[in-house]
């Protein structure tokens, strides 16, 4: 039987981590999902300057 989650699995951004645990996007342990992802601000300089623009809040 397949979970409901499973069909996720096969548009997984191999290239891209993720720990975010709440967003929709995120499925098993660390991937992706997002068709693309957006990373800003522009103004950036380092790190801990940047945030995901394509998080969104898990739905229950």
């Amino acid at each position: 039987m397949m979970d409901r989650n499973d069909c996720c699995y096969e548009h997984i951004n191999k290239g891209i981590s993720c720990d975010v645990k709440n967003c929709q996007y995120h499925q098993g342990d660390c991937y992706c999902t997002a068709t693309e992802i957006s990373v800003g601000p522009s103004f950036a300089t380092s790190s801990t300057d940047t945030v995901c623009a394509t998080f969104k809040p898990k739905k229950d």
